[in-house]
């Protein structure tokens, strides 16, 4: 059935926000990782991701 229609399922929007979330989420745990094996660490954690945040300028 959906192979027969050339519609979209998903609206273009909502799909561009969620790719939009995607990139961001992605790019900030890279970020959150680089900060974790600065620190000698292979996992992360909830300050790695404020590190991250901080450094990235998007919280004081």
């Amino acid at each position: 059935r959906y192979q027969k229609s050339t519609e979209l399922l998903i609206r273009k929007l909502p799909f561009q926000r969620l790719e939009a979330s995607e990139a961001y989420l992605v790019g900030l745990f890279e970020d959150t990782n680089l900060c974790a094996i600065h620190a000698k660490r292979v996992t992360i954690m909830p300050k790695d991701i404020q590190l991250a945040r901080r450094i990235r300028g998007e919280r004081a």
